[in-house]
């Protein structure tokens, strides 16, 4: 499949000008143009290149570090499953975690359960372990 570098490109360079800074909090969900990626890095979908991030460190005001979500099942440690709608299943892509600028957030979706949250907190730190 053709990668869309050059249409990202021009998604980039309007969310770059953003100006309204989401006040976010550590568990929550959000829609967020993640972009058009290299290689086996998540890429975001749609016009905007996006996809559910879930915010698992506030950095400061304009900077956080998430994790990018998948409704695909997945099994293993570099992935953590978590209901955050009713009936509908999370997969958390732990492997694809990053730091993200505040201007890729767009439309909140929810927050992620504070048991779940602690879950998957340890489950990074396991994979993280050096």
């Amino acid at each position: 499949m053709m990668k869309k570098f050059d249409e990202w490109n021009e998604v980039k360079k309007q969310v770059d000008t953003r100006s309204n800074i989401i006040q976010f909090k550590e568990r929550e969900v959000y829609w967020a143009s993640i972009g058009e990626n290299v290689g086996f890095e998540q890429n975001g979908k749609g016009a905007d290149f996006s996809r559910p991030v879930l915010i698992i460190k506030k950095l400061n005001n304009h900077l956080f570090f998430g994790v990018p979500l998948s409704t695909q099942s997945r099994n293993g440690s570099f992935f953590f499953e978590f209901e955050l709608l009713p009936t509908k299943t999370s997969t958390a892509l732990l492997v694809q975690a990053k730091a993200y600028d505040v201007k890729r957030l767009d439309q909140k979706i929810g927050m992620i359960q504070k048991n779940d949250f602690e879950q998957l907190k340890v489950k990074m730190k396991e994979l993280l372990n050096f």
